[in-house]
């Protein structure tokens, strides 16, 4: 689909006049160009069409954000009166409602921001290719002076995030849950899942998120500030990139250790924190940990030379009562170790990443954390090819002033999308909460299993120094934009049927039931099953990939991309049929196949846009008691959830075949088994396993042979005879385990067995009967040689 096209779709109607005239600067272009050459008389009138429309959108931005921040004032003010005063149910359910129409609101206002911003890069691309009259660069500049596409909404989202959990706490404070707090450590499942949000959906996926999880603010003692979010962190490693190769592996005990700072850089006395990860293999009953310590700006140069060691500092902390002396006791054993890690393997910093962060959670009630980083950027901190920290711990060219546009483009890498982190805690045997399940298979976000900042950013910028890559690497050349192909978002909570006029006064809005996910009844709590982690919920991919695979994967696709105009597209520029299979279902669960294809034309449909567009024509700022909406939502409820029932299959959101995963449809709903992971250390056990049989038959071979070059008596060379042929047998039994065991590693069946139980049992009986043997003759031929003469006495 042509950008003109999509803008046409998602503009909001009542807006529509207040959008970049797109089709207008196209004409004028197209009209100008096609009769003749492009004058100064032509650049001139359109660089005025083009400054008046990026004034149209940036005014009109200026006042729907202060409309904003006006509403988010009142009802602040209306919900810390009832909070004081108290208030009637149908009084809070009424404040609720006009949240509502305020979250859709801002939802819409990002969206008008990203289209617009998008309109003018892509006119100002079209102009100076058919003109070659080249604006782009001082367009940037003009931009800059009305910088309406740098609004993040992040302040309004952390002011209307504490509102709306007040108001739907009714003016109590949020509590956790308490006695999940008490249970034991041990009851607990763990599990960290990533994934990535392309830019035109942040803002939603925030909104969504914060509907069940306020915004955390770490320091609550003052008003929340753009900087407040901005977290940088040096990582450091060796030339060898020994923690890069033992991350991307997830080689047990493999470590990751950076020096984070959180706002603006830090000064002389300022404090940061040098972290330590340590990854632990679930086989070993251990969990990965991360652990740090405060240290002061100053003194880190030192440390890291070792010229400089933490004792005197935790001295004082113990010496004061700051902290317990377990505690510093723990700090100071992590330094002494995170040192001798340093100075003994001769790290330096590589890799900076600096990213903006929303996270959610309930402040006393740790068992979902939710993180979302935008703005990511991967630096360069080495000194391959010329000097960029040199004798210091970074760089002092660059702060928090993303993008950062003063460096080279070889030391720098803007990821395109943001990052979001889901932690999740859980009991053994219950299924993660209902909407986070959905939200990770929904449309907005794109599953990337154990993706790591610091990898990418090695991988990307410092590619001729590592011999194996991540796994993630081709998806950075797809596009994750899909279609709406599930309710989830805000259709899933926002009152889209509601007529405009009804009365506000009555009962809260239902939420509109959609079909039930294995393990959860229909409202919405967790039933225990199996015992269940975040994980199983997602595709897995492999972790690494060589670089000669990574190359044929990019030549294999250069090689098979569509010849523009050879197929009709839609919807972000994607085939048809592959645009049509990705929509064939309105609901999809990872864990539901359907094996019954459906009509893929009819089930098409355009990006789903929030309930304000039935919402026309309406004074928001009207008093909370005159209106409400409770209307005929049942009904919409009643066919969606007639419409979804029997449609639920699984999604996968890689390109499953890319990576040698074959997609299974069963005739009936199962569950999907998870694809075998070949892990590198796999193969690596079974050959030394391998190894280990032939030095045990070399060894025995030796003793073999020696007693038949060097036997005195037939019996000892029978002896040596039999353990040749037990050598022999040994050796090819050993080789055909070892083909045995490398054809189940590489199987898909669940039942494999990989123990043996028969080879070493044989050959102990064969070595006690050779043995056995050899002892036996020995002692026959002692007892029946003939005694020594005695010796004649003299």
């Amino acid at each position: 689909m042509k950008f003109g096209a999509h803008l046409s779709e998602s503009i909001q109607p009542e807006w529509s006049f207040n959008y970049i005239s797109y089709d207008e600067l196209k004409n004028v272009l197209k009209t100008r160009t096609d009769t003749q050459h492009w004058t100064e008389t032509d650049e001139g009138y359109f660089v005025e069409l083009l400054e008046r429309e990026l004034e149209k959108v940036h005014s009109f931005q200026n006042v729907k954000i202060g409309e904003v921040q006006r509403k988010l004032s009142y009802y602040n003010t209306q919900a810390q009166e009832f909070k004081r005063n108290g208030a009637e149910e149908e009084t809070w359910r009424a404040l609720e409602i006009e949240l509502y129409r305020l979250i859709a609101e801002i939802d819409v206002l990002a969206k008008y921001t990203r289209l617009n911003y998008t309109g003018f890069l892509k006119i100002v691309k079209k102009h100076d290719k058919q003109t070659r009259w080249m604006l782009k660069s001082i367009f940037h500049v003009r931009l800059n002076t009305k910088p309406f596409h740098k609004e993040n909404y992040d302040a309004v989202i952390v002011r209307l995030s504490s509102i709306y959990h007040v108001v739907q706490a009714r003016g109590q404070k949020l509590k956790g849950d308490d006695t999940f707090s008490n249970v034991n450590s041990s009851a607990f499942v763990r599990d960290t899942t990533k994934y990535w949000i392309h830019p035109d959906n942040i803002t939603e996926v925030k909104l969504v998120i914060m509907k069940h999880l306020p915004v955390l603010l770490f320091n609550t003692k003052k008003e929340y500030e753009e900087n407040d979010s901005a977290i940088s962190s040096v990582y450091v490693d060796n030339e060898e990139f020994e923690c890069y190769q033992g991350r991307l592996e997830k080689s047990d005990m493999a470590q990751a250790i950076r020096i984070r700072w959180y706002g603006p850089t830090p000064t002389d006395n300022g404090q940061c924190f040098l972290e330590r990860k340590v990854h632990r293999e679930k086989w070993t009953g251990e969990q990965s940990v991360k652990e740090r310590f405060p240290i002061k700006t100053k003194y880190i140069n030192p440390y890291l030379t070792g010229d400089y060691t933490m004792d005197v500092k935790f001295a004082k902390l113990r010496s004061r009562g700051q902290k317990s002396i377990k505690d510093v006791e723990l700090m100071q054993k992590l330094a002494n170790e995170v040192q001798t890690s340093i100075v003994g393997k001769t790290m330096r910093p590589t890799i900076r990443a600096f990213y903006r962060r929303t996270a959610f959670q309930l402040s006393n009630d740790a068992r979902v954390r939710i993180s979302l980083d935008t703005e990511l950027a991967l630096i360069r901190e080495d000194d391959y090819g010329r000097i960029r920290a040199g004798s210091n711990w970074k760089r002092n060219d660059i702060g928090i002033d993303w993008p950062f546009k003063q460096l080279p483009a070889e030391d720098i890498e803007r990821f395109p999308y943001a990052v979001l982190e889901v932690k999740l805690q859980t009991h053994h045997g219950q299924e993660p909460p209902a909407w986070i399940v959905e939200l990770i298979n929904s449309h907005l976000v794109e599953s990337c299993p154990r993706f790591s900042k610091y990898i990418h950013g090695v991988a990307t910028l410092l590619e001729d120094k590592i011999q194996i890559l991540p796994f993630w690497l081709p998806q950075m050349d797809q596009e994750i934009r899909k279609p709406p192909n599930t309710d989830f978002g805000f259709s899933s909570f926002l009152p889209r049927a509601w007529p405009v006029g009804t009365p506000q006064i009555g009962i809260r809005p239902a939420i509109p039931t959609r079909p039930k996910i294995e393990g959860t009844g229909v409202d919405g709590q967790m039933v225990v099953l199996g015992a269940k982690s975040l994980s199983e919920f997602e595709p897995k991919k492999p972790k690494t990939m060589d670089k000669a695979t990574y190359q044929q994967k990019m030549a294999e696709k250069n090689a098979n991309r569509r010849i523009p105009g050879s197929e009709q597209t839609n919807f972000y520029n994607q085939p048809m049929g592959m645009a049509s299979s990705k929509t064939s279902v309105t609901a999809s669960h990872p864990l539901i196949d359907n094996g019954s294809s459906v009509s893929q034309q009819g089930l098409m449909a355009p990006p789903a846009r929030p309930w304000i567009d039935r919402v026309n024509n309406r004074d928001s700022r009207a008093s909370l008691g005159s209106d409400s909406f409770m209307s005929h939502a049942g009904a919409t409820e009643k066919n969606n959830q007639e419409n979804n029932t029997d449609l639920l299959r699984k999604k996968s959101t890689i390109k499953r075949k890319r990576f040698g995963f074959r997609e299974k449809r069963a005739v009936t709903p199962k569950r999907a088994s998870d694809p075998v992971r070949m892990e590198p250390k796999v193969f690596f056990a079974n050959e030394r396993t391998f190894l280990n049989w032939l030095q045990f038959t070399v060894l025995l071979g030796s003793i073999a042979l020696t007693l038949l070059n060097f036997a005195d008596s037939p019996a000892t060379q029978t002896s040596g005879a039999v353990l040749t042929v037990i050598t022999l047998l040994a050796m090819i039994y050993a080789l055909g385990v070892f083909h045995v065991r490398l054809s189940n590693i590489l199987s898909t069946k669940g039942n494999r067995q990989f123990h043996d139980r028969i080879g070493p049992t044989v050959l102990c009986v064969f070595l006690f009967g050779a043995y056995f043997l050899n002892f036996y003759t020995k002692f026959i031929q002692s007892k029946n040689a003939p005694a020594a003469p005695a010796a004649n006495a003299q």
